[in-house]
């Protein structure tokens, strides 16, 4: 069996009434997960909110109740990536980060490309520049994190530059090329079905797979270090990325996904649940648990 996270970001985004980090780990103790993904950013905990002592408490507060931190969603929106020159800032920030895990224990960091596909339209600067300047600074990012014992997971997803499949192949190549096995791709599967199935967003001509999220994941072996588990109806939301549908009420073939990802060779055993701009999530996140719990049962995983 797999062990079940959600990201806490669910219960922040569209959310009528946003609940504090407390409130979240009483419930999804409760719930009997094994863990949450912290979603680094207010009105939760992240790298400003909480100095050394403060982290010691949060992390003993996790583990009174009976979870583990799954990964860290780094709040490193408010910097740019591909169209600035200098990665330093990216990189500083990331870095602000890094420690914070560290000090929580948390084995892995989410990143993405920041900057949406038609980054490119807009300043007419040059994808492959744009890719090169990823490369590098994730390259730096990696090493910072190996140095500590922490992976570096990159989230593809339709509202972020380079969506494409062979994109996203290639770039997991190009950052581990330069010596960083901890660096891998999150495997998202509703992002994966926009991205493959659909080509939603993607620069120029699209390209589709035959095969859609099942034939990106077999493209994407040996290269996954983490999982996001959703399903997709096909659709953007309003921030013009994927649509986070609870399961059962979308496209995606679990039955068929969820066997491939238990044989995908991913170095951990987290599923991570993930309602991101879910309406009123705490609807759906007992039923998301349950439909895992029997699904793997079902299947035997």
């Amino acid at each position: 069996m797999k062990k079940l996270s959600i990201g806490t970001w669910a219960f922040v985004f569209n959310q009528e009434h946003v609940a504090d980090f407390h409130t979240i780990l009483h419930k999804l103790q409760q719930l009997k997960f094994d863990g949450v993904e912290l979603g680094g950013f207010d009105p939760h905990p992240h790298p400003g909110t909480h100095n050394r002592k403060q982290r010691a408490a949060l992390k003993k507060e996790v583990a009174d109740h009976g979870l583990a931190f799954s990964g860290l969603a780094a709040d490193l929106w408010k910097m740019k990536l591909i169209s600035v020159e200098d990665s330093g800032p990216y990189v500083a920030e990331f870095a602000k980060n890094l420690f914070f895990a560290e000090d929580l224990g948390i084995d892995l960091i989410r990143v993405d490309s920041v900057e949406p596909p038609d980054v490119f339209a807009q300043t007419g600067l040059d994808p492959k520049v744009g890719f090169d300047r990823c490369v590098r600074a994730w390259d730096l990012c990696s090493k910072l994190a190996a140095d500590r014992g922490i992976r570096v997971t990159w989230e593809f997803e339709p509202g972020f530059a380079f969506n494409k499949p062979s994109e996203i192949v290639a770039m997991v190549d190009a950052v581990r090329a330069l010596g960083n096995p901890n660096f891998g791709v999150l495997f998202d599967t509703c992002h994966a079905h926009l991205c493959a199935a659909k080509g939603s967003r993607h620069l120029g001509e699209k390209e589709i797979l035959k095969g859609g999220a099942m034939e990106l994941l077999d493209r994407l072996k040996g290269r996954i270090n983490h999982v996001h588990l959703i399903d997709s109806d096909g659709s953007l939301n309003e921030h013009q990325t994927s649509t986070h549908n609870p399961f059962g009420t979308g496209e995606l073939n679990f039955d068929q996904l969820l066997p491939a990802l238990a044989k995908a060779e991913i170095p951990n055993d987290w599923w991570t649940v993930d309602l991101c701009f879910w309406p009123d999530a705490w609807s759906v996140t007992e039923d998301a648990k349950k439909y895992l719990d029997a699904k793997q049962k079902s299947l035997q995983l």
